[in-house]
């Protein structure tokens, strides 16, 4: 499907082989278990030399349609797939990662993914290094002293920050290191690592590839090698995708197109906005001009995704003040969604860290993360609009 469009390949891409008895949908296979009369058959299947089932926890079909959809997309030869995102990003590392190597970051990662740098690889003697995000010539720095991966996530989780993919691919190549892309923000749609360089790229199917806040799911693109590596540590290990939230997030999927047309649409419309309220300290969003990274954000994405982030004055005060008047939204630590979906760090992205960490990262207290949903935008602005003047009515009264 390499001359079909992306919103085509959205719909089409990884169903038609596992269609049945004249269905125009892929099927849920809930079966644990696959059965064979001839031994030899089972045998071959078994080992990888045919194409079949065997068991649960390995393959499904639904999950199979699922990551041979978003590998179409991502333009890659394989796709293995995971019961979260965190589960593929934390597969993915044990995968490659032994006591004694290093890895080069940057500060500004998810807050889970943070905390495997912080907390769990120290304890599994591999050394992190964790540059100031978007200071490029740091990570080339770093990365040239040895290492074997460079991790990237961009657009940051949730201040929006954007690293060069081709400039640190070409980085980490050069020092022998894997480069792995977490695409979450991005999606397909809007931006292809591997494309760029990239040799892994990551994505959180719960949130914007299902859509629709009803399906956990992860999912690790790249080449067949990497990726085989990369099904065996999670087949041994277990963190399986259920054939149910395949189906969910493969149905949500043929929307995606539209749906992310729709939100980079209202996200640009709502960053402008609040770039006009004397309460918002900072909007942060790589389709404004004002940002730092705009023009690397122009070269390597197609459109600059869903998601913002800004502060306020007054911080978590005004936060208290403000998220509970809004009407069309979701106080809720997701993203992706239909729905237009908000929240402050401390309760979502970095939930599980302290304020003093938050600090370090450049996350202050009163930044708050908008993922923009479908509706209409002027609803949603007329409905920031109220809820800010309430919250600035009830600081000058306090």
């Amino acid at each position: 499907m390499t001359q079909v469009k992306m919103g085509t390949k959205a719909v089409w891409a990884g169903e038609k082989e596992y269609l049945v008895h004249g269905a125009t949908q892929v099927p849920v296979v809930l079966s644990v278990a696959y059965g064979y009369e001839d031994m030899d058959e089972w045998y071959e299947v078994a080992i990888g030399n045919k194409k079949g089932h065997i068991y649960g926890r390995n393959t499904n079909p639904t999950v199979q349609a699922f990551e041979d959809k978003v590998k179409t997309l991502e333009g890659a030869e394989a796709a293995t797939s995971f019961s979260t995102g965190m589960a593929a990003i934390s597969n993915t590392l044990s995968t490659f990662l032994v006591p004694g190597d290093r890895i080069v970051s940057i500060k500004d990662t998810y807050g889970g993914t943070n905390k495997i740098f912080t907390e769990f690889l120290p304890r599994q003697e591999v050394e992190v290094v964790l540059c100031e995000t978007g200071n490029h010539e740091e990570i080339e720095r770093e990365v040239a002293k040895g290492c074997k991966i460079l991790y990237l996530e961009t657009p940051t989780n949730p201040t929006v920050k954007i690293t060069d993919i081709e400039r640190m691919a070409k980085a980490g190549h050069a020092a022998g290191a894997l480069v792995v892309v977490d695409n979450t923000f991005a999606t397909p749609m809007n931006q292809n690592p591997l494309a760029l360089g990239a040799d892994l790229v990551i994505h959180s199917a719960t949130k914007f590839l299902g859509g629709h806040a009803d399906a956990l799911g992860g999912v690790v693109c790249g080449s067949k090698e990497l990726v085989e590596k990369i099904y065996h540590y999670r087949e041994i290990n277990g963190a399986t995708m259920d054939p149910m939230a395949a189906y969910l997030i493969l149905r949500g999927m043929k929307t995606l197109h539209l749906r992310i047309r729709q939100q980079c649409k209202n996200a640009l419309a709502l960053a402008k906005y609040l770039q006009t309220k004397d309460i918002v300290e900072g909007v942060y969003y790589p389709g404004l001009e004002t940002h730092p990274n705009h023009e690397i954000a122009k070269k390597q994405m197609k459109n600059f995704g869903g998601m913002l982030s800004f502060s306020v004055k007054g911080g978590m005060d005004t936060v208290r003040h403000l998220l509970p008047k809004l009407q069309f939204v979701n106080r809720a630590a997701n993203l992706g969604a239909v729905e237009t979906t908000v929240g402050p760090a401390r309760t979502t992205s970095h939930v599980e860290c302290t304020p003093e960490e938050r600090a370090a990262m450049g996350i202050p207290e009163g930044l708050i993360r908008v993922s923009c949903g479908i509706e209409e935008i002027e609803d949603i602005i007329a409905d920031f609009e109220q809820a800010f003047k309430h919250a600035e009515d009830a600081i000058k009264v306090k």
